[in-house]
């Protein structure tokens, strides 16, 4: 009998087939691939460019802005100058009064009472007087005794005129035309002397206060006065700014010990009544400034809290330069250390670029560099 042996391949053979499908998908991916980043890196190379030019000298005007506070030109508190009953409140909240206009009225029944008996006193005083001058006349009486009649009559005339003006105080008027604020007191309300009973403000000029660093301020003080008398704007809190202009017409003795600053006023009309006692603003101040040196911002570069620029020389070779910028325009800085009007910087590439390498640059005229920026000209 014979026996028959069957051989099986084993299965790991096969093994391999999933693994050479997925590497045959995978190539023409990772081909693309290829590709794309050859054709970008050949892209960037083509789009490579640097761009020098020299900086720019030119008058200009910054404009500096700073949060203000308005108030009225004419802004007071109205108080009960006797003690009584409000009779009668004369005015609404928020109306416009006329100066001389009633306000409130304080019941005046004791005043009136008060400046009766002074009137009578006064009529006795003076028959007394008339009677002791014709005494002394036929010279019954001394001459001593006639001043003390008058004397006497004098003073009844006095306290009469004193209880005429108790009697003039129960009627608050309005020392001028304003605008008045809220009410703190309502007919038959008990008010002491000196009590608040409301305020008045004059809105037709307003003075705008605001709060200057000491460097900004030498910047103005040492201008002409012609440069000074320049007019100032105003920003609403809304965004929009305000019709009229205004000028700086004080700037107060002494500086904050805290604060560094001094504060100005500006002073603006304000026919219409838009603006309010107590509104917050930001007023904008041009300053302008003579020959500044000028370089585009992205020209600049910033290492601890330090400000640079790459200059070329002679030989093409960039090198790196601190400068000091004083003031920001937009696009521009103005540089009062570190550059010339001669310096050959470099405009665009600066990523592309380290200190001490030699490149090729393009140069192009100022003004073609500086064509599309913005700044304020003078």
């Amino acid at each position: 009998m014979s026996t028959r042996c069957r051989t099986r391949r084993p299965r790991h053979d096969r093994a391999w087939l999933p693994l050479l499908l997925l590497f045959i998908c995978l190539t023409p991916s990772l081909l693309v691939a290829g590709c794309h980043a050859e054709e970008h890196e050949a892209h960037e190379e083509a789009t490579f460019r640097l761009v020098a030019s020299h900086p720019r000298r030119q008058d200009v005007v910054v404009t500096r802005e700073y949060v203000c506070q308005v108030q009225s030109s004419r802004h007071i508190e109205l108080k009960a100058l006797e003690r009584g009953y409000i009779e009668r409140v004369a005015v609404a909240e928020g109306q416009a009064v006329t100066a001389g206009q009633l306000m409130f009225a304080i019941q005046p029944q004791v005043y009136r009472a008060e400046l009766d008996k002074a009137t009578a006193e006064v009529a006795a005083a003076r028959v007394e007087y008339e009677n002791t001058r014709t005494l002394a006349q036929g010279n019954v009486v001394s001459a001593s005794e006639l001043a003390l009649a008058e004397a006497r009559y004098q003073k009844a005339q006095a306290e009469a005129k004193l209880a005429a003006a108790h009697l003039a105080f129960t009627e608050i008027r309005a020392p001028f035309a304003g605008l008045m604020d809220r009410l703190e007191v309502r007919e038959g309300s008990l008010v002491e002397e000196g009590e608040l009973l409301t305020t008045l403000a004059d809105n037709r000029a307003m003075w705008v206060y605001f709060n200057v660093p000491e460097a900004e301020y030498l910047d103005y003080a040492t201008q002409p006065p012609t440069a000074r008398r320049r007019p100032v704007r105003l920003r609403l809190a809304n965004g929009q700014f305000f019709a009229e202009t205004g000028f700086v017409t004080v700037i107060e003795a002494d500086f904050h010990r805290e604060t560094g600053t001094i504060p100005f006023r500006a002073d603006f009309p304000n026919p219409a009544g838009l603006l309010r006692h107590g509104q917050t603003c930001n007023i904008l101040l041009d300053t302008p400034i003579a020959g500044a040196v000028l370089i585009p911002q992205k020209a600049t570069f910033e290492v601890l809290d330090h400000t640079y620029v790459y200059v070329l020389d002679a030989g093409g070779v960039v090198r790196q330069r601190r400068v000091t910028v004083r003031e920001g325009l937009e696009d521009l800085f103005i540089v009062t250390e570190g550059l010339s009007e001669g310096d050959l910087v470099l405009m665009e590439g600066l990523r592309q670029v380290r200190d001490g390498q030699q490149v090729q640059a393009e140069q192009v005229p100022t003004d073609s560099a500086f064509a599309h920026l913005k700044l304020h000209a003078e």
